[in-house]
């Protein structure tokens, strides 16, 4: 991986990792050599019903990126692809999984909760009221 320091400009590397289980001793190896390169390292990870839909995977996972060096970028809601609805997870739920992940995590390791729009340019970010969603906990 040598090669990825050599160019003038930073590389940024982003990697998919959905769940904390997934980032096992080889793939813990090679996040270590594309920052060895001189690399920054970043995730994204798509909110996946029955996968990683609660608040400890939503800390899991980022403790253990931050632990091999990986800064939490992105938390995707589900594109609406035919054969995969089954694993959508509803905004409105997802905000809330995402504030009861944040209460336990520093800001940095907070991922933004974004979602593909249809002829936009990049990522759209959800916004969410932190408040309204403590009073609908509440």
């Amino acid at each position: 991986m040598s090669w990825i320091g050599r160019g003038r400009l930073q590389q940024v590397v982003v990697i998919h990792a959905h769940h904390a289980r997934g980032i096992d001793g080889a793939v813990a190896e090679a996040i270590a050599g594309l920052r060895a390169s001189g690399a920054t390292v970043l995730n994204q990870a798509v909110l996946l019903r029955s996968v990683n839909e609660t608040p400890q995977a939503l800390i899991d996972l980022p403790r253990r990126l931050f632990a091999c060096g990986v800064l939490p970028y992105y938390l995707h809601l589900l594109d609406p692809v035919r054969g995969a609805a089954h694993f959508a997870v509803a905004e409105p739920r997802a905000a809330r999984l995402l504030a009861a992940a944040a209460a336990a995590l520093p800001g940095y390791r907070v991922p933004r909760l974004v979602r593909e729009v249809p002829n936009r340019p990049g990522k759209t970010p959800i916004e969410w009221d932190w408040r309204a969603l403590e009073d609908a906990t509440s």
